[in-house]
């Protein structure tokens, strides 16, 4: 309950988290029936980058803004880009960050939905004010995996769930590992995405190998900023989806290597199937 992500906002990681983030929201869009995102670690929407906690630490500078002078973006970025502007007034200068609910907002059409999950009391207050009298909005103030099962599955059947913790417990990867068992049984066609940190590569590893045994397709994406640095150092992050979009690994194929050359991750990037999708029924 201690962990802000003010402090964080609109670093290294959060422009890889939510630049995929729209890739898979662009696929959804790509037919006209509704759909529900579920965001179980929602925060508090918007982020003031001029604010305390910002200016404490400056990661922001590291990443979107770092980003945004790198010159213009390829197509795969257009999505975020404009997400970004959006909170912005439309405009270059950068003030504002949108954390995972707005960047979802900005891109639902009329007929789909967005379930935010908060458990801080003071985050989920001033979410519920910055989403207030939006009816394709429904903030949700309870304990994240708690919200899998009383969420799941949605009214739309399709959409995508994003998992995003903080990771102060230790257990964190169990946790999530263990809601998502139950959360793929009540919505087996629902795709899953989750964010971790890569410090110690062994907890990750562990990690992943779980995941692949979860028994659906599932896809990692990596982007190291520093070659492996020590166990207490963030040395990069990735987002595990399950049930992947169709050709969702090509467009990161093509992605991740432009944020690693613009945000100067000089770890490398991967990009890696832990469970193959099953086309011998096709």
């Amino acid at each position: 309950m201690n962990y802000r992500h003010a402090y964080h906002a609109g670093n290294f990681a959060d422009v890889v988290k939510h630049a995929l983030l729209t890739l898979v929201l662009a696929h959804l869009k790509k037919k006209e029936t509704p759909f529900c995102v579920v965001d179980t670690h929602a925060g508090v929407g918007r982020y003031d980058l001029a604010g305390t906690e910002a200016g404490k630490t400056g990661e922001y500078r590291d990443g979107i803004q770092r980003l945004l002078e790198s010159g213009p973006g390829p197509a795969l970025l257009a999505d975020y880009l404009a997400a970004v502007a959006a909170v912005n007034g439309g405009g270059p200068r950068l003030r504002f960050y949108p954390g995972s609910p707005r960047i979802a907002r900005f891109l639902l059409r009329p007929q789909d939905r967005l379930a935010l999950v908060e458990l801080h009391p003071t985050d989920a207050a001033a979410l519920k004010r910055e989403f207030a009298g939006d009816r394709q909005v429904g903030v949700h103030v309870q304990d994240a995996y708690t919200a899998l099962k009383a969420l799941l599955p949605p009214k739309e059947r399709r959409g995508l769930v994003l998992i995003d913790p903080p990771f102060e417990a230790k257990d964190e990867f169990r946790r999530i590992v263990t809601g998502l068992t139950e959360a793929c049984k009540r919505w087996p066609t629902g795709i899953f995405g989750v964010w971790y940190p890569i410090k110690a590569p062994d907890p990750v590893d562990r990690f992943l190998g779980e995941m692949a045994g979860l028994g659906r397709p599932c896809l990692a994406a990596h982007l190291f900023r520093f070659p492996a640095d020590g166990p207490e150092r963030l040395n990069g992050c990735g987002l595990a989806i399950i049930n992947p979009p169709w050709k969702l690994d090509e467009a990161l194929a093509g992605l991740l290597p432009v944020l690693a050359e613009r945000l100067a991750a000089t770890g490398g990037t991967e990009l890696r199937w832990l469970a193959r999708p099953d086309h011998s029924a096709e």
